[in-house]
């Protein structure tokens, strides 16, 4: 039982080493990747479709459908990246039921660089909708003494993403290691099924908390008009 799949070590050559985290985010995207190239290498258009394809579909059209709902009305433009990140987080928590598996989301640096990937997302597309100046000056508004709120705020939410999805992943992974020990087998069963409907419930909401900033960022201020109708 480990704390993070930091401590397993399962090659160093002096300071080079490769833990269970990095060897199963690789594992992971090889997965991914290999998944994405077999389901797609014979895309239909019409109305004959694997089931593969159809899946497929289904995921794409309810991650989009979910962009929107949060307020960004262009999907297409940030499906790339949202849907990576939700199908990363939710393969890390469904192959939990693999014996020994160590999910990569249990590790702090994992977490750390998701978020990190966000905090640098949402002020590339906030540049591209709204242009620099108007994106820094949405750092001021409605006056300049909120810049360093702004800039405060900004790390922070970066900082809670981090934070809540690495320990919401460790605790489930440490309680179902605890009672894999203590408890006879049926138990750990129903606890694992639970295990895993949390990290998916983790997946989705840091998903749409980086679709919330991303919508923040991108927002375009309306011009105040009410001078003119004066």
């Amino acid at each position: 039982m480990h704390l993070s799949p930091d401590v397993v070590i399962y090659w160093q050559l002096g300071f080079v080493k490769i833990n269970a985290t990095i060897a199963f985010t690789w594992a992971l995207m090889l997965l991914l990747t290999l998944g994405a190239m077999l389901i797609t290498r014979n895309i239909s258009t019409n109305l004959q479709r694997s089931r593969w394809q159809n899946f497929l579909e289904i995921i794409v059209t309810g991650i989009a459908t979910q962009i929107e709902e949060v307020g960004l009305q262009q999907a297409k433009k940030y499906l790339y990246f949202l849907g990576s990140l939700f199908l990363f987080l939710v393969s890390a928590s469904i192959f939990t039921i693999v014996p020994g598996y160590q999910p990569p989301t249990a590790s702090l640096s994992t977490t750390a660089a998701l978020a990190l990937s966000v905090f640098i997302a949402v002020p590339m597309f906030g540049i591209a909708q709204q242009g620099v100046v108007n994106y820094l000056k949405s750092y001021m508004a409605p006056t300049m003494i909120m810049l360093p709120f702004n800039i405060i705020s900004e790390l922070s939410r970066t900082l809670a993403l981090a934070v809540r999805l690495f320990g919401n992943m460790m605790s489930g992974a440490m309680i179902i290691a605890i009672l894999l020990t203590i408890t006879p087998f049926i138990f750990p069963i129903v606890m694992t099924a639970l295990g895993l409907l949390t990290g998916i419930v983790q997946a989705y909401i840091f998903t749409i908390l980086a679709a919330v900033y991303i919508a923040a960022a991108t927002q375009t201020r309306q011009p105040d008009n009410r001078s003119d109708s004066k």
